[in-house]
């Protein structure tokens, strides 16, 4: 039986050996550790293409008549007859309103009443200007009476003329007791009806209102950036405004017609308008619309889907894939337009870009299709 001195010693001497026992290396962790597979990531991928890419401008437009005449009478009178249907479809030149106007005819009737009597009148005096003419010639009458003859010719004649304008005064005036449309157009509701009295003045009832329907305006406002562009599209043949009434899906196109004169300073903008035939009335005035405008359409411009341009620290990039590789390429980017990047600077056309799947990538590394680009083409 050992002693416990004995116990002692052995426990100390197992318990420094151990740990060495333990340590000790196996074959299996001798040996090299096996080679990593390369990863893949898979990604979608579109094309850098060249081609046409429109130039376009996107805003809120309003229908603008091209012309609106408010009918105000210009004499008082009472009105005996309106010849129109409220919203009714006018020409110029139509009778719309007829005033009572036989006050004004008999003013007219004697206005030519005074016309005939000095007409008469002259022609007394110029049959006396030949009688004394005659008898000067024979000495049978002085001189005197001769120039007295001629200047009552002068003065009759004076007082004709005087006469034929009252009288075209008058048949002028006549001209406003019946009023017309002076172009073509929608007229709206009447304003006063037949048996009311017509007032003049700037505060009176008017008429109606006839808004040119057709051709017709939609004015809209630009950045002061664009106005050199907007310039140019006014003789463009590949400009174009196209305006959709908001609530319908059709489409309206026009051309530029008029750029406003000047600038407006609070707003940094300018007023455009733009000219659309409108046959049928698709545009009404005082109506939003959206309105696209197309300035140019450049015919040799390098586009990428705009899911391909990522920003990167120094700026836009875009990752190109190359005999399976994902390269980062910077790239200097324009406009962006149905879905399509404008690439400035970077990229010719005709290489093969991700789509998505861009934050798994970093230089180089290998990539793998998953399917089609989702990118518009």
């Amino acid at each position: 039986m050992l002693g416990l001195k004995n116990y002692s010693a052995l426990f100390a001497a197992t318990a420094f050996t151990l740990p060495i026992i333990l340590s000790a290396p196996t074959n299996a962790q001798t040996a090299a550790p096996a080679a990593q597979p390369e990863r893949i990531v898979p990604v979608l991928l579109g094309e850098a293409k060249r081609g046409p890419l429109p130039m376009r401008i996107d805003t809120i437009g309003t229908v603008q008549p091209v012309s609106s005449v408010t009918l105000r009478p210009r004499v008082e009178g009472q009105i005996t007859d309106v010849t129109f249907a409220d919203g009714a479809v006018v020409k110029a030149g139509d009778v719309l309103v007829r005033l009572d106007q036989r006050s004004i005819e008999a003013q007219i009737r004697q206005a030519e009443a005074t016309v005939a009597r000095t007409t008469a009148q002259m022609e007394q005096a110029q049959r006396d200007v030949v009688r004394n003419e005659a008898l000067a010639a024979n000495e049978f009458a002085s001189k005197v009476n001769l120039e007295n003859s001629k200047t009552q010719v002068a003065t009759f004649s004076a007082q004709l003329a005087a006469d034929r304008a009252a009288l075209d005064s008058l048949k002028v005036q006549l001209s406003y007791y019946t009023i017309i449309a002076p172009i073509s157009g929608r007229v709206g509701v009447a304003g006063i009806r037949v048996g009311n009295i017509a007032k003049t003045g700037d505060g009176s009832v008017p008429f109606a209102i006839i808004n040119q329907i057709s051709p017709i305006y939609v004015a809209f406002s630009v950045p002061q950036r664009f106005l050199p562009d907007i310039k140019a599209a006014l003789d463009a043949p590949s400009a174009k405004v196209e305006a959709t009434f908001q609530g319908s899906n059709t489409i309206s196109v026009g051309k530029i017609a008029v750029v406003d004169n000047a600038i407006d300073t609070s707003s940094g903008t300018v007023t455009v308008r733009a000219l659309f035939e409108n046959a049928n009335e698709t545009l009404w005035p005082g109506s939003l619309c959206n309105v696209r405008v197309t300035l140019k359409v450049p015919d040799n411009v390098v586009s990428t889907p705009r899911e391909a341009v990522q920003s990167g620290p120094k700026g836009s990039l875009v990752f190109v894939v190359t005999d399976g590789r994902a390269k980062v390429t910077p790239v200097k980017v324009g406009r962006t337009v149905d879905g399509q990047t404008e690439i400035i600077e970077g990229l010719s056309g005709g290489e093969k870009l991700v789509t998505d799947g861009q934050i798994q990538l970093v230089d180089g590394v290998k990539v793998e299709p998953k399917g089609a680009s989702t990118g518009a083409q």
